[in-house]
């Protein structure tokens, strides 16, 4: 067969993603220290447990305590330079309390929770820093620039000033925001606008840096300066809004200071108090130390963390990574969704949905597919793979094709079986022959947000085949689900053009459809949902989306399709790409959320009860650790109910009725 293009250049290899170095979980000094506490801590255990001498358990759990908690307890000491009495502390005190009463055990696990974590909060937030670092590596470092004089010259892109011209070769990037000057070719800007399809460029219209120009040459003038391009835009969108975005705490942390500060000064007053007035040293300090043990907010705070981290150990076994216990408990308060449509609500690649030969090409829709195929074969155009899947799929036999030929923008064309055949757009084919029928069908199609590309054989009009961008088959149940749990139907933002966007929007239940976004655009959207007062959960999975997943009270981003930034600055990934899991996960969230208001009934009613008896009566000091520690293992065995499988089948029954 003989290969020929319109360019003097050969077809582009393929490219691939733009690689950066993310951070080890072991150069996160936040991890070191948990997981060297985690193995102090099981080497301990069986120890303990067993029975065998406290020399041989007692250093390691001490060891515990200096490895997990010394880092939250010099965070604690620094907040107390502001004045503030921080949740950190507070768990450092607790374990001391713990190990002072004898409940060695205890307090070490509650050092062992909080170390772990912190370590991955500490982890994604690094994460995230890798990732915004990486998106800057889709613009190229270099461009060829074009002098007065037409000599060519490779330039840093950081040295380009508007009204510079760069040259755009096959499989290049581009490297600056412009326009384009001469030449025709396909750029694919999924990266910008979420696009699932290359454009097609000519003469006047706009490219972005960082996208992908298909098999043309094109000639651009340079028209933002390197620092306002789209991509460092996005750069600085989603670190603006990781800096401003306030730091949510744990329901247990917005009222530990009074908390802790009441314990305190209650313990104090019991002991100094009665002193003052005449009171024995020996008893008096005996019922101060049985109320800090007893109002010890130990079980308090394990009221909140084992619900939480058994709803991510649960969410992670069906496929959903949650980053943390606080965005875990983020989820549940999501009262609004803004959902992305490509990659999304969509698989993201192009699937022949139609045939349609037209009445007098002799053929029928097998025979018109496989001429397609066959042309189509040595493209290596998105449509074109999915027009030669539809083949394989038919099982239809594929002839070879010979002289073939690709026009970017326009289409390919070959010898097929003799017959000479070309596929391309309505438009570029049909040019000058406005009213054929197929020219009429095309248009039609077209008005409906579908993709249409023309067969013609022989110079003859043959027929159309339709693609679109494959709908999830959950996509409709999950926005009914959304809507459902939150009480308004979920918002559709899209980067795609309006007439697509409307179409995928009516087949799943969406009204409000925001179309043709940038990534500012679509950040903007979602912050005027929060400054309505709505809790806005954001669902995307590329680098357009990243900025909104930023901006948003939580985001989700879809695993398998995600772009690498999408990925980690989202707080959840759904790691299987199941859609369907987002509003179990919503479900399970607010499931952990009522644990937690159980655990602190239960635990403050102990608590209440204790402290009572010890003020009014006489509580025995054994009595009174008997009574702590039992509320401690209560709360904490409820918890880890959410650690069952039905614990998500049931979230999943609720979510989807």
């Amino acid at each position: 067969m003989a290969f020929t293009l319109d360019q003097t250049a050969p077809p582009p290899p393929p490219v691939a993603a733009p690689t950066f170095r993310r951070t080890r979980v072991l150069d996160v000094p936040e991890a070191r220290w948990a997981l060297t506490a985690l193995a102090l801590f099981l080497a301990a255990l069986p120890l303990d447990l067993l029975g065998a001498p406290a020399w041989t358990w007692g250093p390691l759990f001490a060891a515990v305590y200096v490895t997990g908690g010394w880092e939250p307890g010099w965070a604690g000491l620094r907040a107390l330079k502001d004045r503030t009495l921080d949740v950190d502390l507070l768990m450092v005190v607790a374990a001391l309390g713990a190990a002072a009463i004898g409940q060695v055990l205890d307090g070490a696990l509650l050092i062992v929770i909080f170390a772990t974590s912190g370590a991955l909060e500490a982890i994604a937030t690094a994460r995230t820093a890798d990732s915004v670092r990486g998106l800057l590596d889709l613009a190229p470092p270099t461009a060829v620039r074009i002098g007065d004089d037409g000599t060519e010259e490779t330039v840093t892109t950081d040295s380009l000033r508007v009204g510079d011209t760069i040259l755009v070769r096959p499989g290049e990037r581009i490297g600056a925001d412009g326009s384009v000057l001469d030449g025709a070719s396909e750029v694919d800007q999924a990266t910008i606008t979420g696009e699932p399809l290359p454009v097609a460029k000519h003469p006047g219209d706009d490219v972005f840096a960082g996208t992908l120009n298909g098999t043309g040459v094109l000639r651009v003038a340079v028209g933002r300066d390197p620092s306002e391009t789209v991509i460092a835009q996005i750069v600085r969108m989603v670190r603006e809004a990781s800096a401003t975005k306030a730091p949510t705490q744990l329901f247990i942390e917005k009222v530990e200071q009074r908390y802790s500060i009441g314990m305190v000064a209650a313990t104090l007053a019991l002991f100094f108090v009665p002193l003052a007035f005449g009171a024995a040293t020996q008893p008096t300090l005996l019922r101060a130390m049985t109320f800090m043990i007893v109002a010890s907010p130990c079980a308090v705070l394990l009221a909140t963390m084992p619900p939480l981290l058994s709803a991510i150990a649960n969410a992670g076994r069906h496929g959903v990574l949650v980053k943390s216990a606080v965005v875990m408990e983020r989820l549940g308060h999501v009262d609004a969704v803004a959902l992305d449509k490509t990659g999304t609500l969509t698989e993201g690649t192009p699937h022949v949905t139609d045939i349609r030969p037209l009445a007098d090409s002799g053929l029928n829709a097998e025979a018109l597919l496989t001429l397609a195929a066959a042309v189509e074969h040595p493209s290596e155009h998105p449509l074109a793979r999915a027009v030669v899947d539809a083949a394989r799929t038919r099982d239809l036999r594929v002839p070879p094709v010979r002289d073939f030929a690709s026009t970017p923008g326009s289409g390919v064309r070959g010898s097929v079986d003799g017959r000479t055949v070309a596929v391309g757009s309505p438009a570029r084919l049909l040019h000058g022959r406005a009213g054929h029928p197929a020219a009429a069908e095309a248009a039609r199609l077209e008005r409906e947000g579908r993709t249409v590309v023309l067969v013609e054989v022989d110079g003859t009009p043959a027929g159309t085949l339709v693609l679109a961008d494959r709908l999830r088959p959950d996509a409709p149940a999950t926005v009914a689900a959304l809507a459902a749990l939150t009480g308004t139907t979920p918002v559709l933002l899209t980067g795609d053009n309006p007439r697509a966007a409307a179409r995928l929007a009516a087949d799943v239940g969406i009204t409000d459809v925001r179309a043709g976004l940038l990534p500012r655009d679509k950040a903007d959207a979602v912050k005027e949902l929060e400054r309505s007062g709505a809790a806005t959960l954001v669902v995307g999975d590329g680098v357009n989306d990243a900025p909104a997943l930023a901006s948003a009270h939580t985001g989700i981003a879809m695993g398998r399709t995600g772009s690498d930034l999408a990925l980690e600055t989202a707080d959840a990934v759904v790691v299987r790409d199941e859609l369907g899991a987002v509003p179990t996960l919503v479900a399970l969230s607010r499931r952990a959320r009522r644990l937690v208001v159980q655990n602190l009934v239960i635990a403050g009613a102990f608590i209440t009860g204790l402290v009572v008896w010890d003020l009014v009566g006489h509580l025995p000091l054994p009595l009174g650790v008997a009574g702590h520690e039992g509320s401690t293992l209560l709360v904490a065995l409820n918890g880890l109910r959410l650690l069952t499988d039905s614990a998500w089948q049931r979230a999943h029954a609720e979510a989807h009725g």
